[in-house]
């Protein structure tokens, strides 16, 4: 297993090591990451090739009202992907735990928090909503549009990233494909991170094989999320030069918490409100 995350970077982050779990308010246990590093790696030094945006889903953030009652809501945050900074996960698990005893006026009161604190945790104006916890209930449940590399008939031995698996033709397409099978790890806590995939492209037509292929081949590869979308766009605008191209990854929640990173330079916008079912 690789990683391309320094170790240095995570020594004081909360993933992997023992932590307490307050129900006070703390903003402070937000821990955020640089984006450049890792960005660096791919050649990513100056203008970037993609805009984009990180969609986390929290299912659990929880609160008590001016007269003490809880109150539940799912909340979706919106990173933008020009943001300097991510932030880790396990701190974003433990911040928004401190809300659980914390008094609120309003669910306004609680959204302009999120906001104020992710913000100067990232860098950069972040996006928050709040939907009461029984909207979930009428939550539209669809599988990513596309064709499934899925049933494809492939041999299979590269588990670890290897971009010179992809390969394209010279015929010139406009198609999006999808599989179910992206895996990756966690690159501190070895944890599989499992997701569905979207990938979006007009151009000469990428062979889909070799794509199955060079997917499967992050299964014991350690990154964050928005690292292994990112080093799949690069990859696949280097060795297949589509014209346009978009990469969507819909992840399975863990301690509450969806990631969905969506990578662009202008191909199909991604839709927003709706889970796979798998989430």
């Amino acid at each position: 297993m690789t990683s391309e995350i320094e170790p240095a970077a995570l020594a004081a982050a909360p993933l992997g090591h023992p932590t307490d779990h307050p129900d006070t308010y703390a903003p402070q246990r937000l821990y955020a990451l640089p984006r450049a590093p890792q960005r660096a790696a791919l050649g990513l030094r100056d203008a970037l090739p993609f805009t984009g945006v990180d969609v986390w889903t929290a299912y659990e953030l929880s609160w008590l009202d001016m007269r003490g009652k809880p109150r539940a809501c799912i909340a979706t945050f919106e990173i933008p992907a020009e943001s300097p900074r991510i932030v880790e996960s396990k701190s974003m698990k433990l911040y928004l735990g401190s809300f659980a005893q914390t008094r609120f006026e309003t669910p306004d009161a609680v959204a302009g928090a999120l906001a104020r604190d992710l913000a100067a945790a990232v860098g950069l104006q972040v996006g928050v909503s709040l939907e009461e916890a029984g909207r979930l209930r009428a939550c539209t449940l669809a599988p990513l549009a596309g064709r499934s590399l899925d049933e494809l008939d492939v041999d299979c031995t590269a588990y670890d990233v290897d971009a010179t698996l992809l390969a394209a033709g010279k015929g010139h397409v406009a198609e999006t494909v999808v599989t179910d099978l992206f895996r990756s790890v966690c690159p501190v806590t070895a944890q599989p991170d499992i997701a569905s995939l979207q990938i979006d492209y007009e151009g000469p037509q990428i062979d889909r094989a070799a794509l199955l292929r060079y997917l499967v081949s992050y299964r014991c590869h350690a990154g964050f999320h928005e690292h292994c979308v990112e080093r799949i766009f690069v990859d696949v605008k280097r060795r297949c030069a589509p014209s346009r191209l978009s990469v969507h990854a819909r992840f399975l929640r863990r301690g509450g918490i969806d990631i969905n990173p969506y990578r662009t330079d202008g191909a199909m916008p991604m839709r927003r409100a709706v889970r796979t079912p798998r989430q």
